[in-house]
């Protein structure tokens, strides 16, 4: 069965979302005539700004350009508006310095007992104790910057035993130290915003596929355990917001070239014995990535238009050196996208949709040949009880000019992949304690396998945190190879963050 686990406390819960969210579920494209339509995959809405309120971008979730304990004051917000213009402008304070520290961990109670010579993956997993700090600084009226760092170190890996981890899975999992988003961000003229140095730009509506959401990277070393938002690797850009009446216009230049950050070899969620080296391009120059939005917010609905030159994240295995004892490497093509996205409000539900057309794409198994992919999302999102949100996105990503040998190892695609996601997330307690559920399911019926994670967060106090969990994966026929990879990574997990 699909679902491996359900808990009793939340198997009404996810009946329920399934019972309100299935009308809005719409058939997914099995064919090209389906992944033209581009009319079937709108929908989509952000609620109206209050009257004299600068209207923002969509896309620009500004609490999304931060990952801080405190709330980012976009540029725009500290524009004077008619009403106020003469009036003294409220003092600002020079700096504020922010941040959480956090200890987090994992036990793996479904691993079976390794081979002679392999690494035991069973029982403690991680035990991750996690310091950022974050400093905004106020260098003028309608200027400002943000400093953030992270370090952590994974305890872990000496409490088990160092020498039994390969050195690539020390190097990538054991610690780390680095800048994340550092940035200027500011108001040159009326109507203009600028934003210069690492940052995170959202695009899209769904909370859990990413479609149009490409400008980043995100963090897949422990996948299952997180939520998208939560993920994603800030990427050195310059990015200008143009504003007029309704609508903003944006152009971005990615000038740091990075890619995800993946499971070492090695790791229990490597899904190979081993992989080629990677052939990583420069940063800037001819490599520097561009992308441009157009976004509209109206009353009960929102529209974005987006289009982007990038690197693909998913490397292929290409020949560098073909003939006598050829060499490999793991490269990444320039691909361009151009799509869409809608929000609509209808009273208790939010419908939101994507699309979007890919070309460039490559592949190992057809050397030389490009590919077009169309991927179209749906979803909806009820908020009509209580304290409670339950969602349900659906997405198909149709391969044009199919080939039958991309259908052989080391990664198989699908002409049609599908993939659907259920979340539940309700809060009790006077919103002490917060419970989420979210369900992934990969084909057209789920059964090329399922993701399952169920969660908790108590507030112990104010600004402290304790969650709990577990994460179940089942690899169905498999056809997805990350999920073969993690079948017997079933684990419990926790999280223990203080915020400042």
């Amino acid at each position: 069965p699909l679902l491996s686990f359900s808990p009793p406390l939340l198997a009404l819960p996810l009946l329920l979302a399934w019972l309100l969210c299935l009308p809005a579920l719409p058939a997914l494209a099995q064919g090209e005539s389906a992944a033209e339509e581009p009319e079937d995959i709108l929908s989509g809405f952000d609620d109206p700004l209050p009257e004299g309120t600068p209207e923002q971008p969509p896309d620009a979730v500004p609490d999304a350009d931060f990952e801080s304990g405190f709330e980012e004051i976009p540029v725009e917000a500290a524009r004077p508006t008619e009403a106020e213009e003469g009036e003294p402008a409220a003092a600002q304070p020079f700096w504020d310095l922010g941040g959480f520290i956090r200890l987090d961990g994992s036990y793996n109670f479904a691993h079976k007992a390794p081979e002679p010579g392999q690494t035991d993956y069973r029982g403690l997993s991680k035990l991750r104790l996690a310091l950022q700090l974050e400093l905004s600084l106020q260098l003028a009226e309608n200027w400002r910057a943000f400093i953030s760092g992270q370090a952590f170190r994974d305890f872990a890996y000496g409490i088990n035993g160092r020498e039994q981890y390969t050195q690539a899975v020390l190097d990538q999992h054991e610690d780390e130290a680095e800048f994340r988003e550092v940035y200027l961000l500011g108001t040159p003229i009326a109507s203009l915003d600028a934003k210069v140095g690492r940052q995170i730009v959202v695009w899209g509506k769904s909370d859990n596929i990413r479609v149009v959401d490409l400008l980043n990277p995100v963090d897949n070393r422990e996948p299952g355990l997180t939520d998208l938002e939560d993920l994603r690797l800030p990427v050195t850009m310059t990015r200008l917001d143009y504003y007029f009446g309704d609508w903003s216009l944006t152009g971005i230049a990615v000038h740091e070239v990075r890619f995800n950050k993946d499971p070492a070899p090695g790791s229990d969620f490597f899904p190979f014995a081993a992989q080629p080296p990677e052939v990583l391009p420069d940063d800037g120059g001819e490599n520097t990535e561009y992308a441009a939005a157009l976004s509209g917010i109206f009353s009960g609905w929102d529209l974005a238009f987006y289009w982007a030159q990038v690197f693909d994240d998913q490397a292929h295995v290409e020949d560098i050196d073909p003939g006598p004892g050829e060499e490999q490497a793991l490269l990444h093509a320039r691909i361009t996208m151009v799509g869409a996205a809608v929000n609509v409000a209808l009273g208790n539900w939010l419908l939101k949709s994507e699309a979007a057309r890919f070309t460039g794409l490559e592949f190992f198994t057809v050397p030389g040949r490009t590919f077009t992919r169309v991927d179209g999302l749906l979803g909806a999102e009820y908020a009509g009880i209580t304290d409670t949100t339950l969602s349900v996105e659906a997405v198909n990503r149709h391969l044009f000019e199919f080939d039958k040998a991309l259908e052989q190892e080391p990664i198989r695609q699908s002409k049609d992949a599908n993939q659907y996601v259920l979340t539940y997330r309700g809060s009790f307690l006077r919103e002490q304690l917060d419970l989420v559920a979210v369900l992934s399911f990969f084909g057209a019926k789920g059964e090329q396998g399922s993701l399952q994670r169920y969660s908790a967060t108590y507030e112990l106090a104010t600004a402290l945190d304790l969650t709990g969990g577990v994460v179940f994966f089942t690899p169905g026929e498999g056809e997805n190879f990350l999920l073969v990879s993690a079948r017997d990574n079933d684990r419990a997990f926790f999280e223990l963050k203080w915020s400042f």
